[in-house]
């Protein structure tokens, strides 16, 4: 079983080792209405609770209840404690408190998808790929895989450190890291103009804000005349769904944009694009990697579907459903529910297949802290000028003029 979560951070999926997000596509709240009693389950939290060996109270039975219900259900859903709900709801807000990684748990082990930018687990030198072998000196097994998720999220809480020993992606290279929760501003939007006059995006993430930050930036460009736009979308692990369409809407003057399709009426759309574009005509590419996912595939595939632009790097991650945020009526909890899946404009289904870029350039120097570091508004253009693939980008668009 695969699981897509965001722990450690910020914006998309499951439990949470920091702060965990979605690709949220709407919120949705539930106005109570009666429902029948369930006799059997509620006779056996009575049995349990009153004959087990061991003392299980009410609650810690319920709590296993809801728990089993979710492990029915695929690995982006999940119940929310009003804790982590609140984490969630303030991430989308553009910060965060974790330690800055987004993971997933696949085949019973802890995988990396994204270090956030700025986060202690960047800062550390953890790449996407890598896996987590022991936790605090717990060996990462299938049996201690939820106890462990849940020690992550705890420490992240208490603002408490932990250690993790790694195993690099795709080496036999152990290393050790010890990672402090922190703090952490999320700046969606980096732009910078390079040379030849093209302007280059970094969208790190989809929050609230993401969509007004990039059409301040497009605007201030207007007077520039640029040549080409590089789209950066590698280690994005997404965010809001509405924020990834709006985005495409800004580069698309026709064409759908995304499908979704679930049971509920709601869950059911088709997203075209506006008449109104910026930056038309403007030769355009996206950079994709292993880290970039949900929201940012359904940019991507929508700007490669409708031949807005060329798509270089690595495949995309593949998560082709969507959650939503639906509050319960107790506490501030909230239930993480996969609402619908969604294809392409092409009427691709993408999970668990990821996006093919056009062009295949698998550099693993893309994510090495030497060719691309920890990336502020001082250091962005000199970081950019040593990338590899944003130089490929460069060339291809110079080819296109």
């Amino acid at each position: 079983m695969s699981q897509f979560i965001r722990y450690f951070s910020c914006v998309t999926f499951g439990l949470v080792l920091g702060l965990s997000l979605t690709l949220v596509g709407q919120e949705h709240t539930q106005q109570y209405k009666s429902r029948i009693n369930y006799p059997v389950l509620l006779d056996v939290i009575d049995t349990v609770e009153t004959y087990y060996v061991d003392k299980m109270s009410e609650e810690q039975l319920i709590e296993a209840a809801i728990t089993g219900i979710f492990n029915e259900l695929d690995p982006y859903s999940s119940f929310l404690d009003k804790q982590t709900f609140t984490s969630m709801q303030e991430t989308n807000n553009g910060e965060y408190f974790g330690f800055g990684v987004e993971i997933a748990t696949d085949n019973d082990q802890i995988t990396i998808i994204t270090p956030f930018a700025e986060s202690p687990a960047e800062a550390a030198g953890i790449k996407p790929g890598d896996r987590v072998i022991k936790l605090n000196n717990q060996v990462v097994t299938a049996d201690k895989l939820e106890n462990l998720l849940k020690e992550i999220k705890q420490h992240s809480f208490d603002k408490e450190p932990i250690e993790l020993e790694m195993l690099r992606a795709n080496s036999e290279d152990h290393y050790t890291v010890v990672l402090a929760p922190a703090l952490i501003a999320i700046n969606s939007v980096q732009a910078e103009i390079l040379d030849n006059k093209i302007g280059y995006i970094r969208l790190t993430s989809f929050q609230e804000n993401t969509t007004p930050k990039l059409v301040k930036q497009l605007s201030a460009w207007q007077s520039e005349q640029l040549t080409g736009i590089i789209l950066d979308l590698r280690n994005n692990p997404g965010g809001l769904l509405d924020q990834a369409i709006t985005i495409a809407d800004l580069f698309l003057d026709k064409g759908r944009i995304v499908s979704t399709e679930g049971r509920f009426f709601d869950a059911n759309s088709d997203y075209y694009a506006s008449p109104q574009i910026m930056a038309a005509n403007i030769p355009m590419t996206v950079l994709i990697n292993k880290g970039s996912a949900s929201a940012s595939e359904v940019l991507a595939a929508a700007l490669q579907d409708n031949g807005r632009a060329k798509l270089l790097g690595q495949t995309s991650f593949g998560k082709g459903t969507i959650q939503s945020l639906i509050p319960t009526l107790l506490d501030g909890s909230a239930i993480k529910l996969t609402i619908a899946k969604y294809t392409t404009p092409n009427g691709r289904d993408i999970h668990a297949k990821g996006i093919e870029p056009d062009i295949k350039i698998a550099l693993e120097a893309i994510s090495d802290p030497e060719s691309m570091p920890i990336i502020d508004t001082n250091s962005l253009h000199d970081t950019v000028e040593q990338d590899e693939l944003v130089n490929s980008a460069i060339a291809w668009i110079k080819a296109e003029k």
